[in-house]
């Protein structure tokens, strides 16, 4: 409770100090999605070696992992609806795709996907999770196009498939996160504020998501 209030509380050891000329609002941008979308990475192990696929890119976690996937050094294949592609290249992405391509294999064009990171889930999934490599790693922190998608258990058996989930960090996401914010090497992507008196109009522009990147409501 208190999420959308003027004070709140945390356990001592999740209050960490940031040397940064970031503004507050800035900061702010960082704390939810880019320690959910490290966290993701954390877990799927990526390495320079993969290349990820990342629906919803255009979001909040989705741009997160655009960036911190590049600053692995992974190959990054974003896939976001395409009024908004400029703003996913700018944040990296090799390349960037329709969010909904008719072939996403041929759409791909011979790209072999190590990881799929996604918060999005829903009708496609199983597409998604096709064009995943044999040995791949998948990881989900999120749903937001629908919690109920349908596996064949031999896709996962037979391709030898790890499924991860992720929402509670280990310590050293956060530490990690925070070193690359002193370092300069993210950039914040803030598409709006709004006074915590607008907390309605702020919640509209989120569900109307014609936002790339991150609401923030300053108190």
């Amino acid at each position: 409770d208190g999420g959308f209030a003027e004070f709140a509380t945390m356990p001592a050891r999740n209050a960490l100090a940031v040397e940064s000329p970031l503004t507050d609002a800035e900061l702010a941008t960082f704390s939810c999605s880019y320690s959910t979308a490290e966290g993701m990475l954390t877990r799927a192990h990526v390495t320079a070696e993969d290349t990820v696929l990342i629906p919803g890119a255009s979001g909040g976690v989705g741009g997160a992992l655009v960036q911190l996937a590049m600053l692995r050094g992974a190959r990054v294949i974003a896939l976001a609806s395409e009024a908004k592609h400029a703003d996913v290249r700018a944040l990296g992405a090799d390349a960037v795709l329709p969010r909904s391509p008719g072939d996403l294999a041929d759409a791909l064009k011979g790209e072999t996907i190590t990881v799929l990171a996604d918060v999005v889930g829903g009708p496609a999934w199983p597409r998604l999770i096709d064009v995943l490599a044999r040995g791949g790693r998948y990881t989900c922190s999120g749903a937001i196009a629908g919690p109920m998608v349908e596996l064949d258990l031999r896709t996962l058996y037979l391709r030898d498939l790890t499924f991860t989930g992720s929402t509670v960090i280990d310590l050293e996401v956060m530490r990690t996160l925070i070193g690359h914010i002193e370092r300069g090497a993210l950039k914040p992507v803030l598409a709006a504020t709004f006074p915590l008196s607008e907390l309605g109009a702020a919640q509209e522009a989120f569900i109307a998501k014609s936002h790339t990147g991150n609401i923030v409501v300053v108190p």
